[in-house]
């Protein structure tokens, strides 16, 4: 199969079936799993800044300069961080109704998960290998596999049957798909396009682990086992990357 139909069918799987997965856990499980939660996500932030040191900014760097490497991870950085805001602010909001909340609950991350796609396609595009694209697909799927669980569970609380609900946590995954096409595209204009693809890429990454999972990790169990967790996903990830 050719390498971008791959890209996408594996974005697919990651996207749509991660926060479909999360939102049928969420609809099925009633038990508080604060501290599992915790730990999985503290797991998936240290691969993901292991493979985005050890793969996609080393492929980013040897593609172009490294200052112009440095200012697209800012920029992915700065545009991850500002979707980020949105979801938050719409997250917190008091007037609204729980099933209201969980819908624009759901348009935030849908919107939030363009550039989660973009770097699955950009790491199918840029390696010599698809294999940094698979550990980057397993990695963001497993990271919405929470993002569906929040979708799910307002939506639930309001009203929504719980089938619906799960479905409409699976709907949100569907923009990776398009961020994937995006990124696998960017990835294959040349060597300069490709530099700014990774390192944004790499950008949006380093954003969800230190602005994201690890705050809500920490949040979620306020032990010393996240931060355990966090290295061992480092550590996994090294040796994924690195074999």
């Amino acid at each position: 199969m050719e390498t971008w139909k791959t890209a996408l069918l594996v974005t697919a799987a990651a996207g749509i079936g991660g926060t479909g997965l999360g939102g049928g856990l969420a609809c099925l499980f009633r038990r508080d799993s604060s501290r599992t939660v915790s730990l999985l996500l503290s797991f998936a932030a240290g691969v993901m800044v292991a493979v985005v040191c050890f793969d996609l900014l080393t492929d980013a760097v040897a593609a172009g300069e490294v200052l112009q490497a440095a200012m697209w991870v800012l920029a992915g950085y700065g545009v991850t961080a500002a979707l980020n805001f949105l979801l938050e602010r719409y997250r917190g909001g008091q007037r609204s109704s729980l099933f209201l909340a969980g819908v624009v609950m759901a348009a935030a991350i849908a919107l939030h998960n363009v550039p989660e796609g973009m770097v699955i396609g950009a790491s199918f595009a840029g390696g010599d290998t698809a294999e940094s694209g698979w550990i980057m697909a397993a990695v963001i799927g497993l990271h919405n596999i929470p993002e569906g669980m929040a979708v799910a569970v307002p939506l639930v609380a309001g009203g929504m049957k719980r089938l619906r609900a799960t479905g409409m946590a699976a709907v949100t995954g569907a923009p990776t798909v398009a961020g994937s096409a995006l990124g696998f595209w960017m990835g294959t204009l040349g060597e300069q396009v490709l530099t700014a693809a990774l390192s944004f890429a790499s950008g949006a990454m380093l954003y969800v682990v230190f602005g994201e999972l690890l705050p809500e990790a920490v949040q979620l169990w306020k032990g010393k086992a996240p931060a355990l967790a966090a290295v061992i996903g480092i550590i996994v990830g090294m040796v994924i990357t690195c074999w």
